[in-house]
Order: C-alpha cells, then structure tokens, then sequence
C-alpha cells in the first residue's frame, strides 16, 4: 500500500510541475521583451552582440545560471568563473534552439518549456518531470 501511494504522490506532484509550468509562461510570454518561438522556448535578449552564430554541430562554451521556476539553482558557472564547453547537438532541445539565436558576447535569459528539456521523466532527483527550467546564458565562444 505505501507504494500505492508513494507513485500517487508522485503523479500529483508530476501534475503540480506540469500547472505551474504551463501557468508561468502563459504569463511571462504577456511580459515586455519576452519573445516566444513556434516551439514554445521563450528569451529575453539581455544583451545582443554582433557576430557569427553557432549552428547544430558548434562546439559552445558558456556562462550559465540555470533554476527550477522555484529559484532551486542546478548549476552556476557564473558564481564558479569556469564556463562549460559542450557540443551544441548535445544538450536538450530548448538550448539547442536558443542558443543558434545567439553570437559570441551575447547574453540571453531562457525559459525552457518540459517539453523542450526533460519531459515528463525529470533528470535524477534534480529536475523533476514536466519542469520547466529557467537559464541565463553568455555565449562566451563558439569553438
């Protein structure tokens, strides 16, 4: 019985992700600045640079903050001032499209739908399922 309702509670908590989520960008899409792409992805251009864009198969490195909409911080290369090099057909999907919308020097705030990241599964115990994320990215290199 204790099962039973451990993975009811985890189909109530994976429908309170799922609410949150969908009720925080109807309302950050209405916000000045906020654009949205036809796939859902949303950004803020916070600051914009000139330049050559990364496309599917760019190696990156960047700065980011990335949070749970609750502020729970998954990972901060700004606080440690190490940026993450990755291949950009790597990473999820919302990344992926945000980030060819950038140059090198630029700086973007995202806020990724669960679809565009890890869905209804989660990420270990760190992203629950149907999260949506939230990250503030410097493209500092495109290698």
């Amino acid at each position: 019985m204790a099962k039973r309702e451990s993975k009811n509670n985890h189909k109530g908590a994976a429908g309170h992700h799922r609410r949150l989520g969908e009720d925080f960008l109807a309302r950050n899409k209405q916000k000045e600045g906020i654009i949205e792409t036809a796939s859902g992805l949303q950004h803020q251009i916070v600051e914009q640079t000139d330049g050559p864009r990364p496309d599917a198969y760019c190696t990156v490195r960047i700065h980011q903050r990335a949070q749970l909409l609750d502020g729970k911080l998954l990972e901060d290369t700004y606080r440690l001032n190490k940026p993450d090099e990755a291949v950009l057909n790597e990473m999820i999907d919302g990344l992926q499209e945000g980030l060819q919308l950038m140059s090198a020097g630029s700086r973007y705030k995202f806020w990724v739908p669960s679809e565009l990241a890890w869905g209804k599964k989660g990420s270990s115990n760190k992203i629950p399922p149907f999260a949506v994320l939230a990250f503030d990215i410097r493209l500092v290199e495109i290698c």
